[in-house]
């Protein structure tokens, strides 16, 4: 038996521990409770059903309204900057007969066409879904959704492994270079690369969901299989692969370029012209691959790692950063153009030089017509003086 002491001695702790539990519970700021309430809703979600259109909740990973904000100023940047660059390089590419029919601007314009979708898609369905809210939408719904972006992505990445293959032939066979690379064999390309990249992009919304296959769902995505996470990442990775294979040569070709014009330098002629274009576009299309391995390795990384190991809710927040990186990388792009390609240099001159024209002469006409009817008036007052 206990002394008589011993229970109120007890009851006293208890009570001050049970006061200190309550304080740090007041101390907890509202995000936290949200945090804890939404892991555990989730778990519900996840032991109910996985295709519940509320299991989307467990993917808005933004608690905070500053995280909210930033992704917002982000999207909101970084899309509003992609969609006019890309507009003005489609601009200058189809307003000039000249390069609208060389099929490497074909594949570029083709770049900037997925990277004005990927801008407007994205931009919508991210914003809507982590800084909104909303889940008012069923899992068609955000499935097509999923493929809109899917699709411009691939297609924007697909896109400069046309690139690089006109580069290749371009340098590597440069004789019969206009006989393998036609407008008609760079439209039928282009048809073949948007049809694969729909395709892919679609089997989700037809069917390859962790849904209909009762499979395991991605950490990342919802209602999107492991399965097939897993293969567009090979899909992408074999992408990158034969991008960089080919670039890897147009390199090592550029450089013998680059040596031969400096030993013939006197031998100044359409060839070496020739050789200055490919060599100049090569490293424009390097700086444009560097950019795109440097945007997409984060989401890349954070994608294969989903598949092998559970990701913790700081990494999805970190996921859902990285993402904007996409759109970074399609905003660099037309920037590089402009920097680097000397017949797209020369078409905004032009441009920038008709608009100052056309604006000059608009600030001029209403002088002019002031000083037309003031001449008319002194005529009138003339003609009536003198009669």
């Amino acid at each position: 038996m206990g002394s008589p002491q011993a229970s109120p001695a007890r009851d006293v702790s208890k009570r001050r521990a049970s006061e200190e539990v309550q304080k740090e519970a007041k101390t907890l700021s509202a995000s936290s409770w949200l945090q804890l309430i939404t892991m555990d809703s989730c778990k519900i979600h996840e032991n109910a059903s996985k295709c519940s259109v509320n299991t989307m909740e467990c993917f808005m990973v933004l608690s905070t309204q500053a995280q909210k904000i930033s992704i917002a100023t982000l999207c909101g940047l970084f899309g509003t900057l992609c969609i006019f660059e890309n507009s003005l390089v489609l601009y200058l590419i189809f307003s000039s007969p000249r390069t609208r029919r060389k099929p490497s601007y074909l594949f570029i314009s083709s770049l900037a066409l997925a990277d004005i979708l990927a801008s407007v898609i994205f931009v919508c369905s991210f914003v809507n879904f982590h800084v909104f809210n909303e889940t008012n939408f069923s899992k068609e719904m955000f499935l097509l959704q999923l493929a809109g972006v899917n699709t411009s992505f691939s297609a924007s990445l697909s896109s400069l492994l046309l690139t690089a293959l006109d580069r290749y032939i371009s340098i590597s066979r440069p004789s019969k270079y206009k006989l393998l690379m036609t407008r008609k064999r760079a439209w039928i390309a282009l048809g073949v690369l948007w049809v694969t990249c729909v395709t892919i992009a679609s089997l989700p919304l037809l069917g390859w969901n962790c849904c209909m296959l009762d499979s395991t769902c991605s950490e990342l995505f919802p209602f999107v299989d492991d399965n097939y996470l897993s293969s567009w990442i090979c899909f992408v990775m074999v992408l990158l692969g034969c991008i960089i294979y080919a670039y890897a040569h147009v390199l090592w070709r550029a450089h013998q370029h680059v040596a031969y014009m400096e030993k013939h330098q006197a031998q100044a002629g359409k060839q070496n012209t020739r050789m200055r274009m490919d060599v100049m576009l090569a490293k424009t299309l390097v700086m444009v691959l560097t950019v795109l391995v440097l945007c997409w390795s984060p989401v890349l990384v954070l994608m294969i790692y989903s598949i092998f190991a559970r990701l913790s809710n700081h990494l999805r927040k970190v996921f859902a950063f990285c993402s904007t990186l996409c759109l970074l990388n399609s905003m660099v792009n037309p920037i590089i153009y402009a920097l680097r390609s000397k017949e797209l240099y020369s078409s905004l001159r032009m441009v920038l030089s008709r608009f100052r024209r056309q604006l000059k002469a608009s600030e001029e006409s209403p002088e002019a017509e002031s000083t037309r009817k003031s001449s008319v008036i002194e005529t009138v007052c003339e003609d009536t003086h003198v009669t």
